[in-house]
């Protein structure tokens, strides 16, 4: 039988035009042709990359509707959960982590922050008003881990992290740890992103003198001959992916070229420079979250990078839930609003039931995203998680922490663990760690220092 040599692909691939003054570049997603005959490990024996999210929101929950009922894998949701539950095939990739506690220092806000995104105390850079102002005391661990796999060669990815944010910042005075998510260390925050359309720039190669360019042509247009040549080369299973791919960001582009009233326009022209600009003085959170979660998915599915950090909304969340039925700030609402019967607070509760869609969004799109045998989310450790446990009382025991995704077979995912008599919250850090391939026995500093992992770890 004669040996047929088998068309392969690396991973890093980027197909290359001109776009305007600019270069465009789009990355490839993964092909059959960049992997081995299993699907689990690249065709030039490389293991498949694996990646860290981290997602997170303001103020908390409330628990008698976050905590779920029964442990293990026969866990049900309750309500604030339960968008995680509806997404078709998303429960099975959760893993709530409940009874656990920030065990530093119990200043409102401050201490949940700094606690669970570095396992340290907070650092103290002055007073304002009735409260303190604040910055990371540590680098954040979603810092942590970019740098170790930036560091390395085989983990390297273009993009070192990815920083985004979905509602805007509506203003504190009470240092970086209110305004911003990643930190590199002391007063060294990594800000997120807000606008879709830099974001798309950023990522397929544009150079300020291309975007008025951009703003006519496609990325796709460009790079036209390159994927055609590509086409005629691979299988029909990677062929149907590139359509499936180049579509998507074919969309994308579409809905970045649309009236901010969401008419599309004949000739795409740019996007407003706010992005999606408020609609009778509201956000337009879910299709702000929409595009920039599909741009997170491609940059994951791309290896342009390894690491992203979602800021949904941020530490004391100023957002204005609109759609939960909110005429104030979140956090504000949760000082306010008052209810009969079962501790509810009925605004406060479905503005987390959104916010939680919100994430069910990003998290579907990871997993329906095809890679070798399995999906993005097979490989990806999600840490998704707030600065306290209810807004009201700034607690920070029960402290609301989920998983999500298998990390390429280092995490147990599905089940509902329940943490013993209070447990260092510090553990979800070193569980993340570890299930990210870092070997170290213990995490964090003082107080919140522990060498404790949650018995997810596979």
């Amino acid at each position: 039988m004669a040996y047929t040599h088998r068309f392969t692909l690396d991973r890093r691939t980027l197909l290359r035009g001109v776009l305007g003054a600019g270069t465009a570049c789009v990355a490839l997603p993964a092909l059959e042709a960049m992997f081995d005959r299993h699907g689990e490990a690249l065709a030039q024996g490389r293991p498949a990359p694996k990646r860290f999210l981290l997602w997170f929101w303001g103020n908390g929950v409330r628990r008698a509707q976050w905590i779920p009922d029964g442990t293990g894998p026969g866990w049900r949701p309750r309500a604030e959960l339960q968008p995680l539950a509806d997404l078709p095939g998303l429960r099975e990739y959760v893993t709530p982590v409940t009874g656990l506690e920030v065990k530093t220092d119990r200043h409102p806000h401050h201490s949940g922050m700094a606690g669970i995104l570095t396992g340290a105390v907070y650092r103290r850079l002055g007073t304002t008003r009735d409260t303190i102002v604040s910055t990371m005391a540590a680098p954040t661990i979603d810092q942590v881990i970019a740098q170790r796999w930036y560091d390395n060669p085989a983990t390297r990815a273009p993009f070192r992290s990815l920083e985004v944010g979905v509602c805007r910042f509506r203003g504190s005075d009470e240092g970086t740890t209110f305004q911003h998510l990643s930190h590199n260390g002391p007063s060294s925050p990594n800000p997120s992103e807000y606008d879709p359309s830099r974001l798309f720039r950023r990522l397929f190669g544009m150079g300020v003198a291309a975007q008025a360019a951009a703003a006519r042509q496609s990325v796709l247009d460009a790079v036209r001959q390159d994927l055609g040549a590509l086409g005629t080369r691979v299988g029909a299973a990677d062929r149907a992916r590139l359509e499936q791919h180049t579509e998507s960001v074919r969309s994308i582009e579409r809905r970045l070229a649309m009236e901010s009233t969401g008419a599309a326009c004949t000739t795409p022209r740019a996007p407003p420079a706010e992005g999606y600009p408020d609609l009778a003085g509201r956000e337009q959170l879910e299709a702000r979250n929409q595009v920039l979660s599909d741009l997170v998915a491609h940059a994951f599915a791309c290896d342009l990078t390894r690491v992203a950090s979602v800021q949904f909304s941020t530490c004391g969340a100023g957002t204005v839930f609109w759609m939960a039925g909110a005429t104030n700030g979140l956090h504000q609402t949760c000082h306010d609003e008052r209810s009969p019967g079962a501790e509810l607070q009925p605004t406060v509760h479905r503005a987390t039931v959104f916010t939680m869609a919100q994430l069910a969004y990003l998290l579907g799109r990871l997993k329906d995203t095809r890679e070798g045998a399995g999906n993005v989310l097979d490989r990806t450790v999600a840490l998704c998680t707030t600065e306290l446990s209810e807004g009201n009382t700034h607690t920070n025991d029960e402290f609301p922490v989920l998983f999500a995704g298998r990390g390429g077979g280092s995490l147990r995912s599905g089940v509902h663990h329940r943490a013993p008599s209070r447990q260092n919250a510090t553990a979800a850090l070193l569980t993340a760690l570890r299930a990210c391939g870092d070997p170290r026995g213990s995490y964090g500093a003082g107080a919140g220092a522990t060498s404790e992992v949650l018995p997810i770890l596979t």
